[in-house]
């Protein structure tokens, strides 16, 4: 039988919703179905029930010093280039 839930509605502000449909509109590519608001937000609070954070991925992400020094290196020429607009 088909699960039978109650709806509420609630208010998001503008910059809110647009996240939550992009975050759908991600969801939607990954599991390649439509995939609505409400199930967004499922996925967000699954999401934060196991503990998923951003700083989850520390020292994931092994490199060399020397890899280190070259991209370090490559950001400060780049911001060396990089000049505002008068």
């Amino acid at each position: 039988m088909a699960e039978v839930s109650e709806s509420k509605s609630i208010k998001v502000g503008k910059e809110t919703y647009a996240e939550l449909s992009e975050i759908a509109g991600e969801l939607q590519l990954k599991l390649k179905r439509p995939v609505s608001i409400d199930e967004a937000i499922k996925h967000l609070t699954k999401r934060r029930k196991k503990g998923v954070k951003i700083s989850d991925l520390a020292g994931s992400w092994k490199i060399s010093d020397k890899e280190a020094e070259e991209i370090k290196t490559s950001i400060d020429a780049a911001w060396e280039k990089w000049k505002i607009p008068e």
